[in-house]
Formats: structure tokens, C-alpha cells, sequence
């Protein structure tokens, strides 16, 4: 080998070296980056000349990659449906008992419970004003209860419409994102650029898309990439990213359908969608939205339109239709005929209510809604000792009765039966989110540390690669000096000939 060559294999061997130490750099740096690093490899080949970085690549692993997706998107779903159910489970406050066996919980059947023992005690003394109020107030706190509850609700359906909207944003946000960010990745391909922070990011992009959309990819030679929600709905596809839309509802009542999420006119939420998305945090939301608390709403309303039902009145004189009696709706003077909306609006009648004017003894005598005609009249008599009508409430109030199979749960039961099992329901509920949402964090607790160890970075193997570049930095530098003295001789040897 001549000294000219031998220089040129040193020297290349030092721009090797270089570059693989700013790779190691990077490394080492990227370590601590909170974001998905991945590790960067200096791929090195022997030219006619030495050795040069030809390339550089990631550790990658798209198995598990797909993993963490799909984990990431799954707890999200869970997370989104916790939230909503805690929040729900406001309206029922603390059902455990204390060692005196009293409860803090404000449920409806705790406040139903309440006032069948007040009417209880009105029914043992039937001639004192005091109780009767008593019972009256009890009733005004159960109707209360239902109000309170089903605002709650609505509550909660806005609140996830108002994040669906932010998420449909967001994700909007992120394609766009992707977009810039594939086509950096495509372009650096084909001119052998190093495109491997682009990759780092985009993976990072899919990442945070998956929080809000389940989604699935496919990659192509030229580095470019596909995404499609879980369903199959395409989001991104030829370097074009689909439009995600949103409408949000200002206001919800009970009835009202919150607006379906679409992807280019196809919706991938509500009864609508003919490929739903399965998971992500929009797809716990909307089944917040749309299906668990509507139900938990029909619950309610059934409890509502059953009380209303159990305490109506009936003509006593000539035949008429029954009238609401200590439970009504405002400005309504008829029995509903369905129970949409009734937990929202029901309230103690104002004719026996004496906060309002009203006289409480109606409760035993009747006459609760007939505008004083006499013909719904129990107690004609005007009896103070009359009990007949409040043991008749009694045993309406714990007679078994049919509900609308909308609750989803039991359709024959007793009102206390009915409004337990709509607490079972609700607890049931939270307890299933609460158990796969713990199941859905430790599978993506897993995968996360499996894609760390398949890609991530090892600071020991790093440093103990920096300790060998050190001795080929080492010994390129000896052979620059060895042949820095060859050179030196020979231009001596060469001036002594000339002399």
C-alpha cells in the first residue's frame, strides 16, 4: 500500500469515526427525550478507500408499535368512560352505611326509601298537620333527587359533546401534522437523506392520534404511510389526509341525539355509522354520550312516570280519567303518556304543598288535582283520622308494576326494587370501566416497555460503543502519525539524494 493510500484509509477512517460518535451523541441525548426516540444506527461500509457511514437507520419494531397503538387508543376509550361515570355516580352519593347503619347517599332510592317512611308515620297519625308537611317535604326532596339527577346527566352528555368537538380538533390538527411530516419522510427517501427524527416524529403524531381514534397503518417501500381508523374509514392515504367533522349540540335535554363524528361524509360514531370506531377517546365519549347515559336517564324518567302513576287520583263520583296527584309535572293537569323527560320536570303538586300555599292534608283526603269539583275526594267526610287513602298510597308505592324496557334492566319490580337496581346498574357500570381501564393501562404499561427495549436507547451499550470508537479514533490518529513520519523521512532521504 502506498503512503498516499494509506493516508486516505486513516483519514476516512476518522470521518467514520466522527460520524458515528455524533450518532452516539444523538443517542445518548435522545435518551432523556420524553418523546418516542427511537435508536439511531450508523450503518458503515468498506470502500476502496477505508470505511464510510453510508446510511443511517432506527431500531424499529412495527409489531410492537401497532401494539402500543392499539393499547394507547383502548385506554383512552376506558378513561373517557370512568370520567363520565364518576361524574354520574354524583348522583348518588355515598351508598355505603356507616357502623350505625346510617347512609350519606342522595340516590333516588335512598330519597324514596325516606318518604315511604314518612308516609309511613303519616299513616300512624293521620290527624297531625306537622307530619303530613313532613311527608310532603319528603316527597319535594325525592322529586328533587330526580331533578338534580337528571340535570347531572345532561351534564354530562354536554361535557362529552364539548370534548368530542375539541378531540375532532385536535385530530384535525394532527393529520395535518402527519401530512407535513410524511412527506419530509417520502422526499428524504428518494434522495437518501437522513429521515430518521422525521420517523421519530411521525410516530410520535400516531401516537397522539391514537388517544383520540383507534387507527391502523400500512407502510409502503418509499416510506410512505396509510392510516385507517379501526373500523377500516380511511384518515390518510396518498398524502392526503381526510377531513374529520364535527357539529357540537349547544344544549342537551332529555331525547335529544347527539351529532355522529364523520370522516370525509361517513360517520364513524352513532346509530348512524355503519363502521363505528371501536376505541380511542372519542369512541368512549360518544357511547358516554349516546348509550350509557341515556340509560341511566330512562331510569330515571321510568322512576318519575311510576311515582307520578302510583300517586294519581281517581274520580270518585262520576267517571272521569285519572288526574295527577301528590307527584305532577309543571302545567300539566293530565297523566303523561310516556316518561321521556319526566325525571327532569317532576315536582310535588302545588295544591299540597303549603310552601306554596298549599294544603298537605290533601295527601290523606284526596282532591289533590279536581280544582276544588269534590269529585276526587277520598275523605268526604273530612275524617282527621281517615287513613284509608295513605294506606292505599302505601301499598301502591310497594306494589309490583311494569317499567319500559329503555332502562335495561328489570321490567317488573317493585319502585324500591326498581330504583336499587338502577343503583346496581350505575355501580356496575363504573365497576367494569374501573376494571378494564386498570386492564387497558397495564397492557399499555407493557407494550410501552416492550417498545422501549426493543428500540429505545441503552446508555451502558452506548457508552461501551463510544469506549470503541475511542480506540479506532486512537488508532486511525497513530497510523496519520506513523505515516506523517514516513513522510517526513522521505522528503528528508529524497533532499539528501537531490544534494
Amino acid at each position: 500500500m502506498s503512503l498516499s493510500s494509506a493516508a486516505l484509509t486513516a483519514k476516512s477512517g476518522l470521518a467514520a469515526v466522527a460520524a458515528e460518535t455524533s450518532i452516539l451523541s444523538r443517542n445518548i441525548s435522545g435518551n432523556a427525550d420524553t418523546a418516542v426516540y427511537s435508536r439511531k444506527i450508523a450503518n458503515v461500509a468498506t470502500t476502496s478507500t477505508g470505511a464510510q457511514v453510508v446510511s443511517v437507520t432506527r431500531a424499529a419494531n412495527q409489531a410492537v408499535f401497532e401494539n402500543v397503538l392499539s393499547s394507547t387508543a383502548a385506554a383512552a376509550t376506558q378513561s373517557a368512560l370512568s370520567s363520565g361515570l364518576d361524574s354520574l355516580n354524583q348522583t348518588i352519593g355515598d351508598i355505603s352505611s356507616d357502623s350505625s347503619g346510617s347512609s350519606n347517599s342522595s340516590s333516588p332510592a335512598a330519597m324514596l326509601s325516606a318518604f315511604a317512611n314518612a308516609l309511613q308515620s303519616y299513616e300512624a297519625q293521620p290527624s297531625d298537620s306537622s307530619v303530613a308537611a313532613t311527608a310532603i317535604s319528603s316527597a319535594k326532596a325525592l322529586a328533587s333527587a330526580l331533578n338534580s339527577a337528571s340535570g347531572t346527566i345532561q351534564s354530562v352528555r354536554g361535557q362529552a359533546d364539548s370534548t368530542i368537538a375539541t378531540d375532532v380538533q385536535t385530530v384535525n390538527s394532527l393529520l395535518s401534522q402527519f401530512t407535513t411530516l410524511n412527506r419530509e419522510i417520502v422526499n428524504g427517501s428518494a434522495t437518501g437523506s437522513d429521515v430518521t427524527d422525521a420517523l421519530d416524529q411521525r410516530d410520535q403524531v400516531l401516537t397522539e392520534l391514537s388517544k383520540n381514534i383507534g387507527i391502523i397503518t400500512t407502510n409502503n417501500p418509499n416510506g410512505d404511510m396509510s392510516i385507517y381508523t379501526d373500523s377500516g374509514v380511511t384518515l390518510f392515504q396518498g398524502g392526503v389526509a381526510r377531513s374529520v367533522s364535527f357539529k357540537q349540540t349547544n344544549t342537551f335535554a332529555d331525547g335529544v341525539v347527539g351529532n355522529a363524528v364523520y370522516v370525509d361524509g361517513t360517520p364513524i360514531t352513532g346509530a348512524s355509522a355503519a363502521m363505528p370506531i371501536a376505541s380511542g377517546g372519542i369512541a368512549g365519549l360518544a357511547t358516554l354520550r349516546d348509550d350509557v347515559a341515556p340509560t341511566y336517564q330512562a331510569q330515571l324518567d321510568n322512576i318519575a312516570n311510576a311515582l307520578i302513576g302510583a300517586f294519581a287520583e281517581s274520580s270518585q263520583a262520576t267517571a272521569g280519567p285519572d288526574l295527577p296527584g301528590l307527584f305532577t309535572t309543571s302545567g300539566s293537569n293530565a297523566l303523561p303518556t310516556n316518561a321521556t323527560g319526566l325525571a327532569a320536570n317532576i315536582m310535588v303538586n302545588p295544591s299540597v304543598d303549603p310552601s306554596r300555599g298549599g294544603n298537605a292534608d290533601l295527601l290523606r283526603d284526596g282532591g289533590i288535582s279536581d280544582s276544588g269539583s269534590g269529585d276526587y275526594v277520598y275523605n268526604s267526610s273530612g275524617d282527621a283520622s281517615y287513613t284509608s287513602r295513605i294506606s292505599q298510597l302505601i301499598d301502591k308505592l310497594g306494589a309490583t308494576r311494569s317499567f319500559s324496557s329503555t332502562g335495561e334492566i328489570t321490567t317488573s319490580t317493585t319502585l324500591s326494587g326498581y330504583a336499587t337496581g338502577s343503583i346496581s346498574w350505575l355501580e356496575s357500570q363504573r365497576s367494569q370501566a374501573a376494571s378494564q381501564g386498570s386492564y387497558q393501562d397495564t397492557l399499555l404499561s407493557t407494550a410501552t416497555t416492550a417498545m422501549s427495549n426493543s428500540t429505545g436507547v441503552n446508555l451502558d451499550n452506548e457508552m461501551s460503543k463510544m469506549l470503541d470508537l475511542e480506540q479506532a479514533y486512537s488508532a486511525s490518529a497513530k497510523l496519520i502519525t506513523a505515516i506523517d513520519s514516513m513522510f517526513n523521512a522521505f522528503m528528508t532521504d529524497l533532499g539528501s539524494i537531490q544534494a
